[in-house]
């Protein structure tokens, strides 16, 4: 808690850093408009072959899988941010970023780093005390006509544990102050604004409140300048947008020229536009023992390799009654879907017995997935992939879980163990297939798709 209150102290300190006038009002409604806006992965154009996007991926994956499964014993800490932390080993805790403006009557450039695991939406600003590299420059507040402050006093401010609100109860009219500090040492605070946000396509949308970061210390290494909080909070940018539910299609990354995936804040109706399989449905959980924690909870019932059903109960996959920890999650910001390590143990098991090629020793120790070599690798038929879903199969391509790497000489399977009970259903499991988080109706919808024609 020390740590804590020297950031706020600090950030009292710089409280009045920012021009500003008046207290702010909420978001406007969406209009039932659908919004769309492109995402880019973070490594995306950076010179990385595939096996090294695959190693950084797996890095980042199992350090946020540790971070988000630590997350039920501090429910409350801070319920925005805590599971968006910047990697532990340089390198940045979620995939892909989201491109958006800020401000009028010039709309500037950020990209956000998109999470479903978390919900506050914040930017690093021009005029922070202590900022971390990013490629473009940092939002300066001052160059907005329509930047306003929050207050205190305003409703979303109360959704802040760690704040300067709660240190000067006294005084309402202050400016609202976050603070969202990490597992590794790294923070980020600053002060809530509101202002007028722009996405693709000229959609305009005013009173969008945000977190303009002016402490941002730690391990920022990428080529975000923030985080867009997707999550089910007040304070994410679905929530603020008053739309019912929102979608993603992230199109593949291990090609020559990756693709922008677009995301959609309201989803169009029709979901089988370029659909190349059936639309399924499965309901979205909440965590019935820590309520408080906005993930996208899924009911995982079992997992079945080519034709067998892995010897894996339901309970494997639920939330422990007890304490809250556990379950299944599907998230954005995992690059790689983890599984407890009992359940990784059955999963490896069956691709040894089914994949009729040698395991590469040398390969599956650098990589940290289990490999297998052979001439002509790219022609072996791999067993398929199933996850069951209450009420719907997903059904997984081959280049979501089992790659050909190296020239066609190896194959991998993308998949990886974690030490905790928690499974977390990641984005590369996720590409080629339009995900839909239908909020209001408490239901996922997804379907294979042709992610670079939507």
């Amino acid at each position: 808690m020390t740590g804590r209150r020297t950031v706020l102290q600090v950030l009292s300190c710089v409280l009045f850093l920012i021009p500003i006038t008046s207290p702010a009002s909420a978001a406007s409604a969406a209009g039932g408009l659908t919004i769309r806006a492109d995402l880019t992965h973070v490594d995306s154009g950076r010179g990385f072959t595939g096996s090294e996007l695959l190693n950084r991926m797996i890095s980042r994956s199992r350090a946020r899988a540790a971070r988000l499964y630590g997350r039920h014993s501090h429910p409350y800490g801070h319920p925005a941010t805590a599971a968006a932390a910047p990697g532990t080993v340089g390198e940045p805790s979620t995939e892909y970023l989201i491109h958006l403006a800020i401000g009028t009557p010039r709309p500037q450039h950020v990209a956000l780093t998109l999470d479903t695991g978390s919900d506050l939406v914040w930017t690093q600003c021009a005029s922070c005390a202590v900022c971390f590299d990013q490629p473009s420059q940092n939002f300066d507040p001052s160059a907005s006509k329509t930047i306003r402050y929050v207050p205190c006093s305003d409703p979303i401010c109360a959704n802040y544990t760690d704040s300067l609100c709660n240190i000067r109860p006294d005084e309402p009219g202050d400016p609202c102050v976050y603070l969202g500090s990490y597992g590794d040492g790294s923070i980020t605070a600053g002060k809530i604004l509101r202002d007028t946000f722009t996405f693709k396509g000229s959609a305009v949308v005013p009173g969008i409140s945000f977190g303009c970061g002016l402490f941002n210390k730690g391990i920022f290494d990428t080529n975000e300048s923030g985080i867009a909080g997707f999550g089910r909070g007040p304070q994410s940018l679905p929530s603020q947008l008053k739309v019912g539910r929102f979608s993603h299609c992230f199109t593949p990354m291990l090609v020559d020229k990756p693709k922008s995936s677009p995301v959609f804040l309201g989803t169009p109706d029709d979901l089988t536009a370029h659909a190349t399989g059936p639309v399924q449905s499965t309901p979205l959980k909440r965590n019935p023992v820590i309520p408080s924690i906005n993930y996208y909870y899924l009911s995982l019932e079992g997992i079945t390799v080519g034709d067998t059903r892995l010897p894996v109960t339901a309970s494997a996959f639920a939330i422990n009654e007890e304490d809250g920890s556990g379950g299944t999650i599907i998230d954005s910001g995992t690059g790689v879907t983890n599984f407890p390590q009992a359940v990784y143990d059955q999963l490896r098991k069956a691709f040894l017995a089914q994949v009729p090629l040698p395991v590469d020793a040398k390969a599956s120790e650098t990589r940290g997935f289990l490999c297998f070599s052979g001439a002509d690798a790219e022609k072996v038929a791999v067993p398929k992939l199933v996850f069951h879903l209450e009420g719907a199969d997903m059904d997984l391509p081959r280049e979501n879980y089992m790659p050909v790497l190296d020239d066609g000489k190896l194959l991998c399977l993308i998949i990886s163990s974690t030490k905790g009970n928690q499974t977390i259903i990641g984005n590369f499991q996720q590409q080629n297939m339009h995900i839909v988080y239908d909020v209001e109706n408490s239901k996922l919808l997804f379907a294979p798709a042709r992610c670079d024609k939507l």
